[in-house]
C-alpha cells in the first residue's frame, strides 16, 4: 500500500489515481490516515455501487445466516 500526504495528493492527483488502480493508496492529513483510496477502472457503476453500499451488504450476511432449502426442492418448484 503506497502511503501520500494530503499535499502530495493534491499535486499528484493524475499519478495517484493510475497508482490507485493497482494498489491501495493511503492518504495522511497531518501525519494521520485520512482516506483510503481504491482504483475502480474496469468496473460499472453498478458494481461499485454495490461494492461500496453498506446496507447491500449488511443485507447479504443476514441472508447467508438464514437457512436455505435443498436444491432437489427447488428443482421441483421450476
Amino acid at each position: 500500500m503506497k502511503t501520500a500526504s494530503l499535499r502530495e495528493a493534491k499535486e499528484q492527483l493524475s499519478h495517484f489515481v493510475n497508482k490507485a488502480q493497482k494498489d491501495f493508496l493511503l492518504i495522511t492529513k497531518h501525519g494521520k490516515p485520512a482516506v483510503l483510496v481504491r482504483g475502480v477502472e474496469g468496473n460499472d457503476m453498478e458494481d461499485i455501487f454495490y461494492m461500496t453500499n453498506r446496507e447491500f451488504w449488511k443485507t447479504i450476511r443476514q441472508r447467508r445466516k438464514q437457512k436455505g432449502i435443498p436444491w432437489k426442492k427447488a428443482k421441483q418448484s421450476l
